[in-house]
């Protein structure tokens, strides 16, 4: 947990103390997660109607010495007014080891300020990479993503600069992953979605014929996430992680609710109940498309995917029950139920997107 010493004090001198014990307003710095620091000026009782800019509520890095001070802007954000309250919201977060000061124009024309300091950081490293997903040693040609989990929240930004794709002699592959600007992160920041280019996936396509698959079947390739890439509090991270893997043929067959093994568990039971895949599934999707129709529970997956399980809440009672799966689950390959991956690059849009949910019952006796 984050200590903040905070300072309040009025600019006008001669009236310092007196001013800081009567201040008729108060200032509060709201903290979220990573450093996500917000100051609210709150009970201000002549606000003006209007507020233009930031002239009101002014916040900057506080200099170590005037001649530092010389030039230095103001922190770019939001600010927001409301009732008898001024709210500024930095547009980036905070960092650890600085300084800030907010300073307040009262209606009166007095200057007040309160200083925030958010400690220096450890630099001894503690986040790691926790598990990349699919977590099989053997992984199809036509593998469409990772998932990367780390033990705490991370910086974004240039994750391609820390992330390496090399084959068995150690040679990096040519571009293999699908590099776009809005990269893809869970709203904790400890889940990053990684997608090889679909170009050098999809037969038929320029970047498959021109350059070839990013990944070829017979071959052994390595996942690299370096220790250069830094966390939320901008330290390093622990050590280097590597997912070593063999690549198997290209898996273009869609899955089927029908060739899955359903294992039912015993009557009165808390059991779970546990269904076998014909191939390993997408770790993230798997977990959030396949529910117990009205049962509430928890769902796992274990067996590099390729079992998916049920621990119900309550005892299971005899009866029919059905197990439901949307459409748009994928496996490893982005197969979708009744539709392989590859499907024809001239098909309506509407007809790709559709999200239906099938079914199939089971009993517990």
């Amino acid at each position: 947990m984050l200590r903040f010493v905070v300072v309040v004090l009025s600019l006008v001198a001669a009236q310092a103390a007196e001013n800081t014990r009567r201040l008729p307003f108060s200032f509060n710095w709201e903290t979220g997660a990573v450093h996500q620091v917000s100051v609210c000026v709150d009970g201000i009782p002549e606000l003006p109607a209007k507020v233009r800019d930031l002239d009101i509520l002014d916040v900057r890095v506080e200099p170590k010495d005037i001649r530092s001070a010389i030039g230095l802007p103001q922190i770019s954000g939001d600010l927001h007014v409301s009732n008898n309250c001024v709210t500024f919201k930095p547009q980036f977060p905070f960092q650890p080891g600085v300084k800030y000061r907010a300073t307040f124009r009262h209606p009166t024309g007095r200057l007040y300020s309160a200083w925030l300091e958010i400690p220096a950081l450890s630099p001894e490293p503690t986040t790691v990479v926790t598990q990349i997903y699919p977590t099989a040693e053997v992984l199809p040609e036509n593998l469409l993503k990772f998932y990367i989990y780390f033990s705490a929240p991370m910086s974004g930004g240039h994750i391609y600069e820390h992330i390496q794709l090399t084959d068995e002699l150690d040679e990096p592959v040519e571009l293999p992953f699908l590099e776009i600007d809005e990269e893809l992160w869970n709203s904790d920041m400890t889940r990053l979605t990684l997608f090889l280019d679909p170009g050098r996936i999809k037969r038929g396509v320029k970047p498959l014929e021109e350059v070839g698959p990013a990944l070829e079947e017979n071959k052994k390739y390595t996942l690299t996430i370096a220790n250069t890439w830094r966390d939320a509090n901008g330290t390093p991270m622990k050590k280097t992680f590597q997912k070593k893997f063999r690549v198997a043929a290209a898996d273009r067959e869609a899955p089927e609710l029908g060739k899955w093994k359903i294992v039912a568990p015993k009557v009165g039971s808390k059991e779970p109940l546990k269904v076998e895949f014909t191939d390993p599934m997408d770790h993230a999707l798997a977990l959030r498309m396949i529910n117990v129709e009205r049962v509430s529970g928890e769902k796992k997956l274990s067996e590099n995917e390729k079992v998916w399980s049920f621990a119900p809440t309550d005892t299971w009672q005899p009866g029919s029950y059905r197990l439901q799966a949307q459409t748009t689950i994928e496996d490893l390959a982005g197969n979708n139920i009744g539709k392989p991956f590859e499907v024809d690059l001239f098909e309506g849009v509407q007809k790709r997107i559709t999200n239906e949910v099938v079914s199939r019952e089971f009993r517990v006796e």
